[in-house]
């Protein structure tokens, strides 16, 4: 009896070791808890959950659109005011021409050449003046042969001097040669532009020079352009006023 006492404590903790290790493989594996996550509010009934809006496209701003209003207005203007710089074009040969404003009160009479001397004039400017002087009086006088030398000295003295290629070209006018009378009144003319009595003088010697070739609407241009110039040029005025006359008496 001893003996089986002391082998059922033997066996104790061997069954005791046993129970424990059948209650732990019946028991269920432990789970990891995540912190819940509070539901979404469910939308009432009858009505659609939202979605996400999309970004609304780009709308051009009014501002735009006034911001560019000044700057057409502008353009505007600026064209009315180019347009209005631009010069009316020339009748064609022909037809009827805007009749010079002859209403206008005439230059001074700026002839004399004597009185551009002054103590500032270089000598040589002075000696051409005196000299064409000379060859104007000859050629008023009715001597063109005479003044023709005068007057083609005057420019190898001084080349600048205006009114010795103006003289040369009436000169020339006087004996006939109306092509080189043309061809000096060029000369003249781009050394006279600050000087409008003068270039009414040219625009009249030229008027003479295409009525005399027979360019009779040529003529009549010049002639108004003198007469735009200088209301008081007599060359031009007479030459018009002989124009309409044998016009008017012309037969039909």
């Amino acid at each position: 009896m001893n003996i089986d006492k002391e082998c059922g404590k033997a066996f104790l903790p061997l069954i005791f070791a046993g129970v424990l290790l059948t209650t732990a493989s019946c028991m269920p594996p432990p789970q990891t808890y995540r912190t819940p996550v509070p539901p979404s509010p469910a939308p009432p009934s009858g009505q659609k959950a939202p979605q996400p809006s999309q970004p609304p496209a780009p709308v051009a701003q009014p501002e735009t659109q006034k911001r560019s209003l000044p700057q057409e207005a502008k353009i505007k203007e600026q064209d009315l005011k180019s347009a209005s710089r631009v010069p009316p074009p020339m009748s064609a040969p022909g037809e009827n021409r805007t009749v010079p404003d002859v209403t206008a009160p005439p230059l001074r009479d700026d002839s004399s050449l004597l009185a551009k001397i002054t103590p500032a004039t270089p000598p040589q400017r002075v000696a051409s003046l005196r000299l064409t002087e000379e060859g104007r009086k000859l050629l008023d006088a009715g001597d063109p042969n005479r003044a023709l030398p005068r007057f083609e000295k005057t420019i190898v003295i001084d080349s600048t001097n205006p009114y010795g290629y103006f003289y040369l070209a009436k000169t020339h006018y006087r004996l006939g040669r109306y092509k080189e009378s043309l061809a000096f009144l060029d000369v003249a003319e781009s050394r006279l532009s600050g000087e409008p009595f003068w270039l009414s003088e040219v625009y009249a010697l030229r008027g003479e020079d295409y009525r005399a070739l027979g360019m009779l609407d040529k003529a009549e241009a010049s002639y108004a352009q003198a007469l735009s110039l200088n209301s008081g040029n007599r060359t031009a005025t007479e030459a018009l006023s002989r124009g309409q006359g044998e016009a008017q008496t012309a037969p039909r």
